[in-house]
């Protein structure tokens, strides 16, 4: 391991690192160390390496747990400013290790990086060597709250982790260290006493007291304008914080006033730091980032008709903006040439993890000739009384550079301008598209965006190269700093990793030629084929419907898919099956193996990226495989040992949001609010029995050590843990329920208490976030309320059972719970709850393919969703009927003659004339009315005729008021009588 330790440091002081020491005060990763998190700041160059033993009290496992030190090595480097290829740097760093990067499959996987307590954050990737996380790859964006320019480039190697890959190990302790000494002989006690110093031995009053006075410290500092012992102190915090944190000791509250004082020092730390270098006149010098690419002055001309092929090569994105940003380019692309005279054919997109490409079909070589008309000033303001031309006429025509005497009248909407008509001869296709090209790379966006070092561009991950052709011409293409040409990047492994491109037509066949399948769905197929021929040459498949979002994500993870089969140890299967493949997809992207009958085998297909050695990957991936359930069965042991009510003992110790309180005062609220719920469905005998006992266990599988690493496992561990320790079957299932659904598509409850679980759930979650203004805005939504909605919509939909549980209903019993803590619910953030959760119904229902008009009819009614959906069922089917129409046409009719504020109410004699008294009577027999669209409409029939003749005979707006009142006051019953049936406005003309 040493020697791996001096590779990486002369490999990158070579390259213009200087090397720094580690830093002489416990930190928890490389990052704060002050020639990181400081150096970062501001304008000056920095390229630094170093070693960095990295101390986390938390993750103390008594030097048992084979992959989780309270101290492990990093090797830190930062590349200030991004030098342009970062990845290929670190690839060949990877090589002076001994990695093998053409038998390994060495990939960049979406990770990014935050601290909230120092106000810093950056995207990037985790690097996997054969699915194992060997390094974190950061693009910082911000530090101490301050934005970051130029961008600095973070590489965080895992030196244990790489090490027991290359020395092909399975636990720490057998690493070599250096000749003859293994990892555990020189470190093995230090891990296993300053576990026991973390975990059991530390004195908890004596750290609080450090934290005090090391934080009183680094205010002083900060007071002094002395940055680099402020941070020490800041540091100090930190990890005095941490020891507590792992000793058991901070509450909730705690917890949020130590993050926030370290928060605000921290920030105060970096701002100091970023003055007193603009003091001292930047040291360093300040850093140079790349010129802007030359603007094009010649463009090339083509004849006939050719196809144009843009690619925008970028480093890795993020594979949930893979699809999305092929389909942003081609609707922009679409777009922008409709804008101009360019005749074309299709448009179309293709996207892989490293390229968004564009095809355009039969470019035409010229816009055709026009001409432009320029609208001057109005005429009456152009000639003077003698017909003279005025100034501001002259004055425009010499703008326009022509004489006066060719301007001419131009009518708009009735007013006359004087205009000129000049020609606008067409432009050549190049020059069109190189302007029409260079705006969609300057505005590429996606949810998540990130500077490097390019000033003008911002993207989900750096765009490191353009290439733009029109049959075998280059199209000039200018994008800040990029310029467009012909040549595209293959795999960075290739023996060419560049490769000129000949010609628009051919280049999705050369990109095959060289391993790289541009075509998503193609890549698809190729997965699907090869995992279910692995799959049955060991007696089993592969679900692909069931893995379908999985495979979907490998899909964009790959430029060049190659499944290989893992296996596990069959001992394994004895742990419930959820736990197995939430690993496998989750941490790993592995496509699980099944047998005929749907249960697992000990087997997986992992996709590799581009050409590796199979044999090599498959051992790697089975050895990280191998580890993350050695870490599962140790938490599944572990939670074993203790009771569901220990477990939720130590939510007091999880928070949820500084202002609702901890995780145990939710799970408290949500079992009150079920109860509550449960009265007001009149819920009894063994379903009310396994209510309350599920209740009282709400969410405390969020203290077990399996949900702590697994959140995603949280309801199906409550379920296991509670049938282990003798709950019942009922009680068990309530609480896996209670979880359900997890996102759009998901079952729903199965069990009435379940459902009601998961309503007190949402409900709680949506009313307090609501109240204290935690609501989602635009693409962010960190608490999921739009999931939560959601959920509430469906569970109440699949439980006609509970529709006396409307939105109103439930959020007002989340309301009282939460007032019971001393927390305002407003009405108004309730009325806004219910409107928000009503459109996630609506939703629903025009992503199911609803009518538009029929969704917005029984919208009224969707506070109660069971209810909205058997009045959808019934609209469906009495849009078909005879006569439904002309009932929908006098109603309409009715609600738009009377007034809103009309009351319904009338004195009858004041009805004279048959066709009201007619009417008045045809009310009479329907009130009072049906509230059901199936029972209203055939009793409501009565009217559609006295309406008519009504309408045909009557003048509503008599000159007596007395006469004209009654009249009104008829109208507005009939239209009060049908309201609450349906919003039959919304149903428009689309009946007649």
């Amino acid at each position: 391991m040493q020697d791996a330790l001096l590779a990486l440091t002369k490999y990158w002081t070579d390259r213009g690192c200087m090397v720094v020491q580690p830093f002489n005060t416990e930190v928890g990763a490389g990052t704060l160390n002050p020639a990181t998190i400081l150096r970062v700041l501001g304008p000056e160059p920095w390229r630094v390496a170093y070693v960095e033993p990295s101390v986390r009290p938390d993750d103390s496992r008594y030097g048992e747990n084979p992959n989780r030190l309270q101290t492990h090595t990093q090797f830190q480097v930062v590349l200030k400013p991004d030098p342009g290829n970062p990845q290929e740097l670190f690839l060949a760093s990877l090589e002076v290790l001994g990695i093998d990067i053409h038998a390994h499959d060495v990939r960049f996987v979406e990770d990014n990086w935050a601290n909230p307590a120092t106000g810093s954050w950056g995207l990037g990737w985790e690097v996997w060597l054969d699915g194992l996380e060997i390094t974190q790859f950061t693009y910082f964006q911000q530090a101490g709250g301050m934005t970051l320019d130029p961008v600095s480039v973070e590489i965080t190697y895992g030196i244990e982790r790489i090490m027991m890959a290359l020395q092909g190990v399975s636990h720490f302790k057998d690493i070599a260290y250096a000749p003859g000494i293994s990892y555990g002989e020189a470190f093995g006690q230090a891990e296993y006493e300053m576990s026991r110093y973390y975990l059991d031995d530390a004195d908890v009053e004596s750290q609080k007291r450090l934290f005090e006075e090391y934080a009183a410290e680094a205010r002083r500092m900060l007071d002094a304008r002395l940055p680099v012992p402020a941070h020490i102190n800041v540091l100090r915090c930190s990890h005095t914080f941490n020891v507590l944190d792992s000793r058991g000791a901070v509450s909730t509250t705690e917890r949020a006033k130590a993050f926030g004082r370290m928060r605000t020092l921290a920030r105060e730390v970096a701002q100091l730091w970023a003055e007193r270098r603009t003091e001292l006149e930047y040291p360093l010098g300040q850093s140079e980032l790349p010129a802007a690419a030359p603007e094009p002055t010649e463009f090339p001309k083509v004849t006939g008709t050719r196809q144009l092929l843009f690619e925008i090569g970028t480093e890795e994105m993020p594979p949930s903006e893979v699809a999305k940003t092929a389909e942003s380019v081609r609707k922009a692309l679409t777009e922008k040439l409709a804008a101009t005279r360019l005749g074309h054919g299709k448009v179309s997109t293709y996207a892989t993890p490293r390229r968004v490409v564009a095809f355009v079909t039969e470019v035409q070589a010229m816009e055709p000739d026009a001409e432009r008309i320029a609208r001057g000033p109005k005429k009456a303001a152009a000639f003077d009384a003698d017909g003279n031309i005025t100034k501001a006429a002259a004055g425009f025509a010499r703008g326009q550079g022509v004489d006066p005497s060719e301007l001419h009248d131009l009518d708009v909407d009735g007013v006359t301008y004087v205009a000129v008509t000049k020609p606008d001869p067409g432009r050549g296709a190049a020059e069109v598209l190189s302007g029409v090209l260079s705006e969609i790379v300057s505005g590429l966006r996606s949810d998540k965006n990130m500077r490097w070092n390019d000033a003008k561009l911002s993207f989900t991950r750096p765009v490191r190269w353009l290439v733009a052709l029109l049959g075998d011409q280059i199209v000039p293409v200018a994008a800040s700093t990029l310029s467009a040409g012909r040549t595209t990047r293959v795999h960075r492994t290739a023996a060419q990793p560049t490769v000129e491109i000949a010609a628009a037509e051919g280049y999705l066949d050369l990109l095959r030629i060289h391993g790289i399948e541009a075509d998503p769905a193609r890549r698809r197929e190729q997965i699907v084929a090869a995992a279910q021929e692995l799959a049955a040459s060991v007696g089993g498949s592969v679900d692909v419907e069931g893995e379908s979002a999985l495979i979907d994500q490998i899909v964009n993870l790959v430029e060049e898919p190659t499944a290989i089969l893992g296996g596990f140890e069959p001992g394994y299967l004895d742990l419930p099956a959820e736990i197995l493949t939430t690993v496998m997809r989750k941490h790993q992207r592995y496509l699980p193996v099944r047998a005929a009958d749907g249960t697992l085998l000990p087997h997986f297909v992992a996709v590799a990226n581009g050409s590796v050695d199979p044999d090599v990957v498959r051992a790697g991936n089975e050895g990280v495989l191998r580890a993350r359930y050695e870490d599962a069965s140790f938490f599944w042991r572990a939670d074993l040992q203790t009771t569901p009510e220990a477990m939720k003992g130590g939510l007091d110790k999880l928070a949820f949001e500084q202002k609702l309180g901890s995780m145990a005062q939710r799970a408290g609220r949500i079992g009150q609010i079920a109860l509550s719920l449960a009265g007001t469905v009149e819920l009894a005998g063994d379903d009310l029995t396994t209510l309350r006992r599920a209740a009282e266990l709400a969410k405390f599988d969020l203290g077990s050590q399996m949900v702590v690493e697994l959140t995603s496992l949280a309801g199906t561990m409550a379920r296991e843990y509670a049938r282990r320790s003798g709950e019942t079957e009922a009680v068990a299932q309530a609480l896996y329920d209670m979880e359900l659904p997890r996102s759009a598509g998901d079952p729903v409850p199965a069990t009435t208490p379940g459902a009601l679980l998961a309503l007190a759930d949402r409900f709680d979650l949506l009313a307090g976030l609501f109240a204290i203004g935690a609501k989602p805005t635009g693409s962010s939504d960190p608490f999921a309320l739009r999931r939560a909605a959601a959920g509430v919509v469906a569970i109440l939909r699949e439980h006609p059972e509970l529709r006396a549980i409307t939105l109103p209903v439930g959020l007002a019993a989340a309301a009282e719970q939460i007032g019971a803590q001393g927390i305002e619910v407003p009405a108004e953030s309730l009325a806004e709850v219910a409107e928000f959760s009503v459109r996630r119904y609506e939703q629903q229902l025009i992503d199911r393919g609803e009518d538009h008009d029929q969704v917005a009819a029984v919208l009224p009614l969707a506070e109660a969703p069971a209810t909205a959906d058997e009045t959808l069922a019934e609209l469906r089917r009495q849009v078909e009927t005879e006569g439904f129409a002309e009932l929908v046409a006098v109603l309409q009719r009715v609600r738009r003659i009377v007034p809103p504020e009309t009351e319904p109410s009338y004195d009858a004699g004041k009805l004279t004339e048959p066709a009201e008294v007619v009417l008045h009577e045809a009310v009479q027999k329907v009130t009072p009315a049906p509230t059901t669209l199936a029972e209203f409409v055939p009793a409501a029939t009565v009217l559609v005729e006295p309406i008519t003749t009504f309408f045909e005979e009557i003048l509503v707006m008599a000159e007596d008021p007395q006469v004209k009142a009654a009249r009104l006051g008829l109208l507005a019953t009939i239209r009060d009588l049908a309201a609450p049936v349906l919003d039959w406005q919304a149903l428009g003309t689309s009946l007649n």
